[in-house]
């Protein structure tokens, strides 16, 4: 199914002239995974600890266009620079479920009643990167299969955040969206999970 993930490419073309100057500056894939996680943290602290301050939320978008840049580019720097790490695949799978984790739990804090929602999203989503895992485990190739992946979910996120920044009463619609979301990570990791089978 199509997702945002098929955009990598084009999106990795833009980003390759700040890749080569990273690693002229002596940036390792490792150090911008690191960065890419406490940025999350920190980003998804503020968020929050502002749950009456629509302008706040304004950093959920501009922080998971910067999260999703940053991943490119480590994937690329490992990748085409052969600075590839077993610890570099640990740091980045457990980074992608922190980043996740602390970026999409504020938005229970935000909207009371879309905790259940919210929260089950987040453990789909997670679950999702587990079963993209699994193809490696059982001798595979990693899965990224959709029709919800990682670049989805964060679009969606900051969709939401933007949103509701510029009108904060559409987070009624929050526990919907968020359950016809999971729903649809669900169905992907149904998808990886037969993708790491065959």
């Amino acid at each position: 199914m199509p997702t945002i993930y098929q955009l990598k490419p084009a999106f990795q073309g833009l980003l390759r002239p700040a890749m080569r100057a990273l690693a002229s500056a002596g940036v390792t894939p490792n150090a911008v995974t690191l960065v890419a996680v406490a940025g999350s943290a920190f980003v998804g602290a503020l968020v929050a600890t502002h749950p009456d301050g629509p302008r706040w939320w304004l950093l959920l978008p501009a922080w998971l266009f910067v999260r999703m840049a940053l991943n490119a580019i480590d994937g690329m720097m490992a990748r085409e620079l052969q600075q590839t790490s077993r610890l570099g695949l640990v740091l980045n799978e457990v980074g992608d479920v922190v980043a996740d984790t602390v970026l999409f739990l504020p938005l229970a804090v935000l909207w009371p009643a879309a905790a259940w929602s919210v929260t089950w999203f987040t453990i789909a989503a997670i679950l999702s990167e587990f079963c993209g895992v699994l193809g490696v485990v059982l001798g595979g190739a990693r899965q990224y299969q959709g029709p919800v992946g990682k670049s989805d979910r964060a679009f969606l996120v900051g969709l939401l955040g933007l949103v509701a920044a510029v009108a904060p009463d559409t987070r009624a619609w929050w526990p919907m969206v968020c359950w016809v979301a999971t729903a649809g990570v669900i169905l992907t990791c149904v998808h990886r999970v037969r993708g790491a089978l065959r």
